[in-house]
C-alpha cells in the first residue's frame, strides 16, 4: 500500500494592560459626554447595546473592496455587537500531568498539542508535531506566518517576500492593521465623517483619494481609502478603485468621484444622512488614533511565582521570602535584573521613585516588546502576613503567570489562584538545576475563552535546554498569551464598552453642519434636469487592486472530511481563508509560494509550498453552477496577476516496448530529464515540470520511494503537473530560493536545541512505530541544521547529487511486466474512507537499511 490520500474527491483589547484603564478613560470621557452617556443608559445603569439589523444571513463586503487586514474580511453588519459569555458547567479538558492538573474552565497544553487548526491537505490528521498521522508536521520556523498572525494583508512592494519577518516566532492575535489611519491617513489629505445611524448606532468614517500609476489602457487610475468604523470591534478597511465604483461621475478625473457614491456602494446599509462633517484639528485626529489603536501595546508585565518542593498553593508561593539558586539561574536567561530606582523604561505600575514596591525588578526586550515581570521575590514581603497582599497586588493583576516549579514540586492547578484577572498559567519546571545539564519542562493552561496561542510546545517528555532559543520560545509564549486572553469576554466586553464612547463622544462633540456631499447637493440646474444613471464599472477591475479581493466559498477541511463556509482572500502578498463561523484564519500562505492551479467548474485546487495544496468550491451551496464557474474562473484571474503560478496539466503516461515512461525526475518533484521525442515528450512533459499528484495520490505524500514505485507497477499512469517557467526552470515556491539549507519538513529546528541531556538516548531510537527522529545528538540552531535523521517519509525532500531515474520496468524481460496495481493506494480495510493513509511496516524503519540512514548536514 501506498502511504497517501486520494484526491478524486468532492470539492481589542483596553489600549493598556491593566484592566483598571478603560474604567480611567470612561471617567475622562464622562467630562465631555455626560449629556450624550445619561439616556443612553438604561436602568440597570449600563449602556445600551448598540442596534444592529435583524439576524440574518451574515454581511458580505462587495467583492470590488479590496481589504487592508485580515480582520477586515470578517467585518460584519448583521454580527451581534457583543459575544454573550458561556456560563455553562465545565469541568475542564480532563488533560494533566506531572506539571499541571485539569481544572473546571480552564484548557491545558502540556506537549504534543495538535498545534493550530489548518485546511491545507499536509495537516489532515493530527498536525504539528512527531507521532502525528498528517502528511508532514511543518517545523515551528516553517517559513511562513501562523494563521493567528496574519493580519495586515496588503503589504508595500519593498517589504514583500522579506526574509527577515520570519526569523522569529510569529507574534499572534494582534491587530496591527489598527495602524492603517496612522500609515495612510495620518498627516495627508483626507476627510473625517462621524454619526449616529438608527440601525448602526454610532459610526466614524474615514475617506481619503490616492492617486496610483497609471493604467497602460484605461488612464489615470484613482483609489479611496476607506475606514468605516462602528461599536463592534472588527473595523471595515481597505480601499476600492474609482474604475471598480459605478457612479454618475466620470472615473480617473482630477475631481474624483462623489464620496457619497463610494459609501453607497461599499456599504449601502449605512443611512450617509446621518453624517456630519468632522472638526479639522489635532484633537479629532487624536481620538481616531486612540480609538483604533486601543488594542495595540508594545508594553506588557506577566507575574512570575516561586514554587517551592512539595508545594503547590498561592499562598505557599506568594510566601516564598527569597528567591533560591535554581529561579536565579532562569532568571538570569530571562531577563535583566534592573534598579528600579529612577528607571525610565516601562515599569509596569512600579515605583521608580522611593522603592516602595522593592529595590530591583526583571526586565527585557523582544520582537519590539517591553516586558516588565513582577517576581515575587522580589517584591516587598511582609512578615506575619500570609496574603502578602503587596505582592499580590500585582501579580493577581497580571494577564499571564508564570509558575517556576523546583524539582519536587506539586503540580499546579488554577484551582489553587483566587484571582479574577489571570487568564493564562505558564508553567516551567526546572530539572538538574544549577549543573551543566539542566533543562526545563514547559507546560500552559487558559481560561476555555481564551483562544489557543503559540508557539507550540514540543512533545511530551521533550525538555528545552537553557539557551536563547528556549529564551526566545518563552517570551514569544508569553506575548501570545497576553494578546489571546484579550480575546476572551471579559476583555472585548471593555474594549466594546470604551469604543462605543468614543464613537459617541465624537459624533456629538466633533462634527460640524456639513453633510456629506452638500455641494451640488441642491443644485437648481439638476434638480430640472433628468436624473443622471450610474454608469457601470470596469469589470474585474479589483483584480489589480494591493488588497485583499475576497470571494465566499465553501473549503475541503481535509482534517476534518467536510465542507466548511469560508472566505478566500487573495492580496498582493497573502493568500488566506477565513472560516466565517470560528471567525478565524485557517489557512495562509504568500501569494510567492503558490505555484499553480487547478479549476474545474466552480472546484478550485491551489497549490503551494512544495505541492500542498487547499481545495475550495465557489458561490453559495445550492446557487447556480454558472456562477460558481464564473466565480473561480475571476480566483483564476486574480492569481495571475499576484502570483508566479499557473494552471496544472493532466497527463497519461505511456510506456515503450521496455516498459519505460522515459523521464528522470528529481527527489523534490521536479522533472529533470525528459527523453526527446519520447511518450512523455509528446504527451506534454518538458524539463522543469513538477509532479503534484501521481495516480490520484497527492506528490506531497509520498516519498520518492513511493513515487517511483507507482509510477513503475500502475498499469496506468496519470500524473498532475505543474509546467515550468518560459526558459525551462521549475516553478518554486519563493521560500526554496531563499533557503541557506535545507528545511526538511518533519525535522522540526526545535527538537536538538531544545532537548536536555536526558533525552539524548530516547531519540536513538524512533520515537513510535512511525519511525520519527532517528538519532538528534548535536545542538541545532536556526540556519545551521546538522545530524539529523532521514525521514523515509519525506526523503524527496532531501538535497541529491543526481536525479533518480524511472521508472524501468522491473521485469523487463518477463511476459507479465506490471503488477496489478493497489484499487485506492489507501490504509487497508478503509474502503469508502477516500481520507484514510496507509502506514509502513516497521520494519522498514528499523530494518539498517537505507531508510535508516542519517544524512549529514553542514557542520
Amino acid at each position: 500500500m501506498h502511504r497517501g490520500i486520494r484526491l478524486d474527491l468532492p470539492l481589542s483589547r483596553p489600549s493598556h494592560r491593566d484592566h483598571e484603564f478603560p474604567m480611567q478613560r470612561c471617567r475622562r470621557l464622562r467630562g465631555r459626554a455626560a449629556t450624550i452617556l445619561g439616556p443612553q443608559r438604561a436602568q440597570n445603569g449600563h449602556p445600551e447595546e448598540p442596534r444592529v439589523p435583524e439576524p440574518g444571513r451574515s454581511w458580505m463586503c462587495r467583492k470590488s473592496f479590496a481589504h487592508y487586514d485580515a480582520q477586515s474580511i470578517l467585518f460584519d453588519l448583521s454580527a451581534a455587537a457583543l459575544h454573550r459569555e458561556n456560563l455553562e458547567h465545565d469541568v475542564g479538558d480532563n488533560t494533566s500531568n506531572e506539571l499541571l492538573l485539569s481544572c473546571p474552565h480552564f484548557r491545558n497544553e502540556i506537549g504534543g498539542g495538535a498545534g493550530e487548526r489548518d485546511v491545507s491537505f499536509s495537516k489532515a490528521g493530527s498536525p504539528g508535531f512527531p507521532g502525528s498521522e498528517g502528511v508532514f508536521p511543518e517545523p515551528l520556523h516553517a517559513g511562513r506566518p501562523t494563521n493567528a498572525g496574519i493580519s495586515v494583508l496588503e503589504v508595500p512592494k519593498e517589504q514583500q517576500r522579506n526574509p527577515e519577518r520570519l526569523k522569529h516566532y510569529s507574534v499572534e492575535h494582534v491587530d496591527f492593521g489598527a495602524r492603517y489611519y496612522r500609515d495612510y491617513f495620518h498627516g495627508k489629505e483626507h476627510s473625517n465623517y462621524f454619526g449616529v445611524d438608527d440601525k448602526l448606532g454610532p459610526v466614524a468614517v474615514s475617506i481619503r483619494r490616492e492617486k496610483l500609476e497609471e493604467h497602460k489602457e484605461h488612464g489615470p487610475q484613482y483609489q479611496h481609502r476607506l475606514i468605516f468604523r462602528t461599536s463592534q470591534l472588527v473595523t471595515l478597511r481597505g480601499s476600492i478603485l474609482e474604475d471598480a465604483t459605478p457612479t454618475t461621475a466620470k472615473p480617473g478625473t482630477v475631481r474624483g468621484l462623489p464620496l457619497r457614491d463610494v459609501l453607497e456602494y461599499v456599504v449601502p446599509e449605512l443611512n450617509i444622512h446621518c453624517l456630519r462633517l468632522a472638526f479639522s484639528t489635532p484633537k479629532v485626529t487624536e481620538q481616531l488614533l486612540k480609538l483604533d489603536e486601543q488594542g495595540l501595546c508594545r508594553r506588557i508585565k506577566v507575574g512570575i511565582l516561586y514554587c517551592k518542593a512539595g508545594q503547590s498553593s498561592e499562598e505557599e508561593m506568594y510566601n516564598n521570602e527569597e528567591a533560591g539558586p535554581a529561579l536565579d539561574e532562569f532568571l538570569t536567561l530571562l531577563g535583566e535584573k534592573v534598579s528600579l530606582k529612577s528607571f525610565t523604561k516601562y515599569a509596569a505600575q512600579l515605583d521608580t521613585k522611593t522603592d516602595s514596591t522593592g529595590t530591583h525588578s526583571l526586565y527585557t526586550t523582544y520582537q519590539d516588546y517591553e516586558i516588565m515581570f513582577h517576581v515575587s521575590t522580589m517584591l516587598p514581603y511582609t512578615p506575619n502576613n500570609r496574603q502578602q497582599l503587596l505582592r499580590k497586588r500585582h501579580i493577581g493583576n497580571d494577564i499571564v503567570t508564570i509558575i517556576f516549579q523546583e524539582p519536587g514540586a506539586l503540580p499546579f492547578t488554577p484551582q489553587n489562584i483566587r484571582s479574577h484577572f489571570q487568564h493564562v498559567f505558564i508553567i516551567v519546571r526546572a530539572h538538574h538545576p544549577c549543573t551543566d545539564s539542566v533543562s526545563y519542562s514547559v507546560a500552559v493552561t487558559r481560561s476555555k475563552d481564551v483562544p489557543p496561542f503559540g508557539p507550540p510546545l514540543p512533545p511530551s517528555g521533550v525538555t528545552f535546554r537553557r539557551s536563547d532559543l528556549f529564551r526566545a520560545f518563552l517570551l514569544a509564549k508569553a506575548i501570545n498569551a497576553e494578546n489571546a486572553a484579550h480575546k476572551s469576554h471579559k476583555f472585548r466586553t471593555m474594549a466594546t464598552r470604551t469604543r462605543q464612547e468614543y464613537l459617541r463622544d465624537l459624533a456629538e462633540n466633533y462634527v460640524t453642519n456639513t453633510p456629506l456631499d452638500t455641494a451640488g447637493k441642491f443644485n437648481l440646474i439638476s434638480l430640472a434636469s433628468k436624473k443622471k444613471e450610474k454608469c457601470k464599472a470596469r469589470p474585474s477591475a479589483e483584480l489589480e487592486s494591493a488588497g485583499a479581493v475576497s470571494w465566499r466559498v465553501s473549503a475541503l477541511d481535509f482534517g476534518r472530511g467536510a465542507e466548511i463556509p469560508c472566505v478566500l482572500g487573495i492580496s498582493n502578498e497573502f493568500v488566506v481563508l477565513m472560516d466565517l463561523g470560528a471567525k478565524e484564519v485557517v489557512f495562509n500562505c504568500f501569494t510567492g509560494d503558490v505555484i499553480g492551479w487547478s479549476a474545474e467548474g466552480p472546484a478550485l485546487r491551489i497549490y503551494h509550498g512544495r505541492g500542498d495544496l487547499v481545495s475550495v468550491r465557489a458561490g453559495v451551496p445550492g446557487a447556480d453552477g454558472d456562477r460558481g464557474a464564473e466565480e473561480v474562473r475571476e480566483i483564476v484571474q486574480r492569481l495571475k496577476v499576484t502570483t508566479p503560478g499557473c494552471a496544472t496539466v493532466d497527463m497519461t503516461l505511456r510506456r515503450n516496448g521496455l516498459g519505460q515512461l522515459g523521464f528522470h525526475v528529481h527527489p523534490d518533484g521536479s522533472v529533470a530529464e525528459v527523453e526527446e521525442y519520447g511518450f512523455a515528450w509528446q504527451a506534454g512533459l518538458r524539463r522543469g515540470s513538477r509532479l503534484l499528484e501521481v495516480c490520484k495520490v497527492a506528490a506531497v505524500a509520498l516519498s520518492h520511494e513511493q513515487m517511483i514505485d507507482l509510477l513503475r507497477t500502475s498499469v496506468t499512469v496519470t500524473v498532475g503537473i505543474v509546467p515550468p517557467h518560459d526558459d525551462g526552470t521549475p516553478r518554486r515556491w519563493v521560500r526554496e530560493w531563499d533557503c541557506e539549507i535545507p528545511k526538511i519538513p518533519g525535522i522540526p529546528h526545535w527538537a536538538p536545541s531544545w532537548l536536555g541531556p536526558s533525552q539524548k538516548s530516547s531519540f536513538q531510537k524512533p520515537l513510535n512505530h512511525t519511525g520519527h527522529f532517528k538519532s538528534m545528538e548535536s545542538e541545532c540552531i536556526p540556519n545551521q541544521l546538522s545530524h539529523f535523521s532521514r525521514f523515509s517519509h519525506f526523503s524527496h525532500f532531501l538535497p541529491n547529487s543526481r536525479p533518480l531515474s524511472f521508472p524501468e520496468s522491473p521485469h523487463p524481460n518477463c511476459s507479465s511486466p506490471f503488477r496489478q496495481p493497489s484499487g485506492s493506494f489507501s490504509a487497508p480495510g478503509s474502503t469508502g474512507n477516500p481520507l484514510s493513509r496507509s502506514k509502513p511496516p516497521p520494519d522498514r524503519w528499523e530494518n539498517g537499511g537505507k531508510e535508516g540512514k542519517t544524512w549529514e548536514g553542514e557542520n
